[in-house]
């Protein structure tokens, strides 16, 4: 019962070369590819398995504006307009609905820092509203309690994650680009220093410019190249259950549980923030540096299991171009679920949610969310390999950002004017120090 995903089908061959090679076929890759098939650019996207079978299928479908810290605030805002616009452009539905979030609290500290928040979005142009005791019961009144107060972000939206990236790759075709899934990179060729071309499993593209954006993948994959990325993953367990429960908000957060309505009808529901810690080898060289990351979710994570070290994603190991690579061996990160916390989640959310209770359990799944020690995306080009450009580390945000940091790479490739400033993104940030530095939200 893992999470659901469109299928779709693969283009016929692999070219010889092309202008940007695209590795990675979640959210952040595929938009990429969108957006430069979308200006004729020569583009070729590569998945090791299926595309967006990873963590763009398994998270929330959340796409927000409210509690974004604000170095991402700007991508965020442009994305829901992009999001809007995928739709039109493609003829396809991706489930995105500005349905707005709503957010209930009876604690006095959280409702407080959602005040604080409201003030600094207004300094920006996002409209988010505080809600009183009588419009938060009011709002919440599926679940039959009173609250202190809330928040409605009434702009915010969902988008579906079994289809809406997707939907997304198939419009690369359909724009003169490439998608090749069952198709894994092994590495990137250099010639004097800069990127020439990329090796897969099925044959060598010839190109002056790379994207990584093999999400939890990247660092290992980045390390074939003595590109030293710290990047760190948590494992969190989802369910989703089946349509019928009726009257229910179509996406609330609370500190027990938080819920989406899909597009089937069922609801996705999840702990916010809750995971499993897995030791790998990457955890351990990294350590030190999430140190402070670790300090400010310490209450939400958890030891985990050797699961981690099963799924092979986060090796220290080198390999050879010629050699099958841990990709090949593991085409999909499909991690057990910590049964554990899937029983916790289903009860909080019946005894929250009474409805929930006229409906069975239809889904069950984990996923690992890759962050970087600041939880903010490395996004841009590698200053010691011209061409290598590194879009990762979306800690857990990446399905709502993903179309305004596609948009912004290809801005950046194509010498465009970046739709958001990139600078709070550049990977170089990372060789300092997060104390001080760590994502509010």
């Amino acid at each position: 019962m893992s999470a659901p995903l469109m299928h779709i089908e693969s283009s016929r061959s692999l070219p010889q070369e092309a202008d940007v090679v695209v590795i990675g076929g979640g959210v952040v890759g595929v938009f990429t590819a969108y957006y430069l098939a979308r200006r004729s650019v020569q583009v070729a996207l590569l998945e090791k398995g299926r595309v967006a079978a990873e963590q763009s299928s398994r998270n929330w479908g959340w796409c927000r504006q409210q509690n974004r810290d604000a170095r991402e605030l700007p991508i965020a805002t442009k994305s829901l307009d992009l999001w809007e616009r995928v739709a039109k452009e493609t003829g396809e539905d991706t489930g995105f609905r500005r349905c707005g979030l709503l957010y209930l609290s009876n604690d006095e500290k959280e409702l407080t820092g959602w005040a604080n928040w409201r003030d600094f979005a207004r300094t920006v142009g996002v409209t988010t509203h505080m809600l009183s005791t009588e419009e938060a019961s009011e709002r919440g009144k599926a679940t039959g309690r009173k609250w202190k107060g809330g928040v409605f972000s009434p702009t915010d939206g969902t988008a579906d994650p079994s289809k809406a990236v997707p939907v997304a790759a198939r419009a690369i075709m359909t724009a003169g680009g490439t998608v090749h899934q069952h198709c894994a990179a092994r590495g990137v060729e250099l010639s004097a220093g800069r990127v020439s071309g990329v090796v897969t499993e099925l044959g060598t593209i010839r190109t002056k410019t790379v994207v990584m954006a093999g999400g939890a993948w990247a660092s290992s994959f980045c390390n074939q190249l003595g590109i030293r990325f710290p990047q760190a993953s948590v494992r969190q367990s989802i369910l989703a259950t089946a349509p019928g429960a009726d009257g229910l908000p179509d996406a609330l957060h609370t500190a027990l549980v938080s819920l989406t309505r899909r597009s089937s009808g069922g609801y996705t529901l999840a702990i916010s923030g809750r995971a499993r810690v897995d030791p790998t080898p990457q955890q351990f060289r990294f350590g030190r540096e999430f140190v402070p990351m670790f300090t400010r979710r310490w209450r939400s994570l958890a030891p985990g299991a050797f699961e981690g070290m099963r799924q092979g994603h986060e090796s220290l190991a080198k390999w050879a171009l010629g050699e099958v690579t841990p990709m090949e061996l593991n085409r999909t990160l499909n991690p057990r679920p910590d049964m554990r916390q899937i029983r916790a989640t289903h009860q909080r959310a019946c005894e929250l949610l009474p409805e929930l209770r006229r409906v069975a359990i239809s889904n069950v799944w984990a996923g690992y969310i890759d962050s970087t020690p600041d939880g903010v995306p490395a996004i841009g080009e590698v200053e010691a390999i011209p061409g290598f450009i590194l879009a990762a580390g979306f800690s857990g945000h990446g399905f709502g950002i993903g179309p305004g940091a596609g948009h912004m790479i290809a801005d950046i490739i194509t010498g465009s004017e970046p739709i958001v400033d990139p600078r709070p993104y550049r990977p170089e940030r990372l060789k300092m120090g997060a104390w001080g530095k760590v994502a509010d939200f």
